[in-house]
C-alpha cells in the first residue's frame, strides 16, 4: 500500500506543476499510464489528451503502416511520438509555449495472451522539453515483464510510464543513476526488466548511453544489453531474432591476436556448420562481457569498459554485456530469442569451467540440470586450442582429463558433436593473454605491440587507452 500511496503522490506532484503538459497514446496493455495520472487528481492539469488506436486499420490511418507488419515494435513507437508531440505543438505551443514544458508519452506493447504462450514485451518512450520553446529531448526503453497474469503486467506498464514522464521532467538531467533507479519506483525488477535504453537531445549531449546500459546490468534492472558495431546500445531481440548466434566470451583488456584469430576462426567454422547452411539465417557473432570479466582492481571502471567497448566494435564486434556468469544461463537467455543455432566459442580452460560441478550446487539436477540447456539441440561449443606451457604441444578436446563420474558424459557431448575443436588456429598467438599485454603496456615495454592486431595498436597508442602513456 505505501507503494502505491507513493505512486499516486508522484502523479499528483506532476499534475499540480502548472509548466507540463502533454499527451499520451497507448497500444496495447490498457491506457495503464494516463489512468494513473487521472486516478491521482488534477489530471486536467497535465493532459491535454490521451488515446488508444487497438484496431490495425485504425493505428495504420494514423500512423501509418509498418513494413516489417509488426504493432509491437519501435518504428511504430517512434511513429506515434512524431505524430502526437508535432500536433501538440502544432495546436499549442503558440497559446501557451512561452510558460509550457510540453512532452508527449507513447507506448506499444502486448501483455500475456489468453493461453499465456507468448512474452509480454513492449516499446516505450517519452519526448520532452526541459524549456520552454526549445528542442524536445527523448527516452526510449524496450521492457520484458515477467509477471504471469495479464492484469499485473499492465500494472507494471502503468508504474513504468509514470516514472518515466516524472523522471525525465524532474531527474535525468541532475542525476543520471538517480533517474535510472527512479524508473524501477514501486516495482521489483524481478517483474520487468529493461534491455534497450536510450536517452537523447540537446540537454543530454554530455550522456553516454553505453554506461547508463552497463549500470542497468550492474544494477539488475537488464540481464544483458548489445552494443552494435557503431557503439550504439540495440535492443538484443532487433539484433539477434531468429538469427544465427556465435558468441566469445572473454576479457579483452585489450584484445590480443589469439582474440582476433579466435574471432575469424570460429566464425569461418560456424558458418559451415549444416544447421547453420540449412536454415539459410545470418550470423550475428557477439563479443561478451560478463560483470565478471569486467571487474579490475578498482571494482567496474567505466572508463576501463568503454575502452573495451570501442577496440571491440573498431573489430567490427557486436558487444554484448551480461550477468551470465554460467554458459547454460547465456544459452537459456539467446535460445528466448532464436531458435536457430548458437555457437558458443571457449579456451581449453573453460571447458574445466564448464564441468566443475561445484558451479551448480544450487540447481537440484546439478550438472545434469544445466547441461540439458547448454547442449539442447541447436547449441555446439567451439574449443579454441591451448599451446601446453614450456613446448609446442597443443592441447584440444582429446586431451581433457575429467573425474571418472564425468567421463562418460564428456565422451557423449563429443559423439554427439556437441564439442568441436576450432581448427586452422596459428599457432603462433596462443601464448598471447590479455592480461600478459596489460603489463607489457603499464611496463613501457614496446614487445606489447606485436601481439595485438592492428587496429588494436593503432587504437591504444592513438587514444592512449588501457594506461598506454607512450
Amino acid at each position: 500500500m505505501e507503494e502505491v500511496r507513493a505512486t499516486r503522490q508522484k502523479a499528483l506532484d506532476f499534475n499540480l506543476d502548472t509548466r507540463t503538459y502533454g499527451t499520451f497514446a497507448e497500444i496495447g496493455a490498457g491506457q495503464e499510464v494516463a489512468a494513473l495520472f487521472f486516478k491521482a487528481g488534477a489530471a486536467s492539469g497535465t493532459i491535454a489528451k490521451t488515446m488508444s488506436a487497438y484496431d490495425m486499420i485504425f493505428s495504420d490511418a494514423i500512423y501509418g503502416k509498418e513494413e516489417n507488419g509488426r504493432y509491437v515494435c519501435e518504428s511504430r513507437l517512434m511513429k506515434m511520438l512524431d505524430r502526437e508531440y508535432s500536433l501538440l505543438i502544432e495546436r499549442l505551443d503558440e497559446s501557451r509555449g512561452e510558460n509550457t514544458l510540453f512532452f508527449a508519452f507513447a507506448n506499444t506493447v502486448v501483455t500475456l495472451n489468453f493461453k499465456k504462450t507468448n512474452q509480454g514485451h513492449g516499446w516505450m518512450g517519452v519526448r520532452f522539453q526541459l524549456s520552454p520553446k526549445s528542442e524536445p529531448n527523448e527516452l526510449v526503453i524496450h521492457v520484458n515483464l515477467f509477471d504471469h497474469e495479464t492484469s499485473l503486467q499492465q500494472q507494471v506498464v502503468g508504474i513504468i510510464g509514470l516514472n518515466m514522464v516524472y523522471g525525465c521532467m524532474y531527474l535525468a538531467q541532475k542525476n543520471i543513476a538517480k533517474f535510472t533507479d527512479s524508473l524501477f519506483d514501486g516495482l521489483n525488477p524481478e517483474r520487468i526488466k529493461i534491455d534497450m535504453l536510450r536517452l537523447t537531445g540537446p540537454d543530454f549531449k554530455h550522456i553516454d548511453n553505453r554506461l547508463i546500459a552497463l549500470y542497468m546490468v550492474k544494477s539488475g534492472y537488464s540481464n544483458a544489453t548489445i552494443l552494435g558495431k557503431n557503439g550504439e546500445v540495440k535492443q538484443p531481440s532487433d539484433v539477434l531474432y531468429k538469427k544465427n548466434i556465435l558468441v566469445t566470451r572473454g576479457r579483452f583488456r585489450p584484445p590480443t591476436k589469439a582474440n582476433e584469430d579466435m574471432f575469424r576462426t570460429s566464425y569461418q567454422q560456424f558458418c559451415d556448420d549444416a544447421d547453420v547452411r540449412h536454415n539459410g539465417q545470418p550470423v550475428v557473432q557477439l563479443a561478451e562481457l560478463t560483470l565478471k570479466n569486467l571487474l579490475t582492481d578498482d571494482g567496474i571502471n567505466e572508463k576501463d569498459f568503454l575502452e573495451r567497448a570501442e577496440i571491440l566494435s573498431s573489430m567490427g564486434m557486436n558487444v554484448m554485456v551480461s550477468n551470465y556468469q554460467e554458459y547454460y544461463k547465456l544459452v537459456a537467455y539467446l535460445s528466448n530469442i532464436t531458435k536457430n543455432k548458437i555457437g558458443i566459442v571457449a579456451g581449453m580452460p573453460n571447458v574445466y569451467d564448464i564441468f566443475n560441478e561445484t558451479y551448480y550446487t544450487d540447481l537440484k539436477g546439478g550438472i545434469l540440470e544445466s547441461f540439458a540447456t547448454l547442449f539442447s539441440r541447436n547449441v555446439k561449443l567451439y574449443i579454441y586450442p591451448l599451446l601446453t606451457p614450456g613446448s609446442n604441444l597443443l592441447q584440444t578436446t582429446r586431451d581433457v582429463s575429467l573425474p571418472d563420474n564425468l567421463v562418460d558424459l564428456y565422451e557423449y557431448l563429443l559423439v554427439n558433436d556437441k564439442l568441436e575443436d576450432i581448427n586452422g588456429a596459428h599457432h603462433e598467438y596462443l601464448g598471447y593473454f590479455s592480461d600478459q599485454v596489460l603489463k607489457l603496456i603499464h611496463t613501457n615495454d614496446d614487445k606489447w605491440e606485436t601481439m595485438v592486431p592492428d587496429v588494436v595498436r593503432e587504437s591504444i597508442k592513438a587514444k592512449k587507452l588501457f594506461g598506454y602513456t607512450g
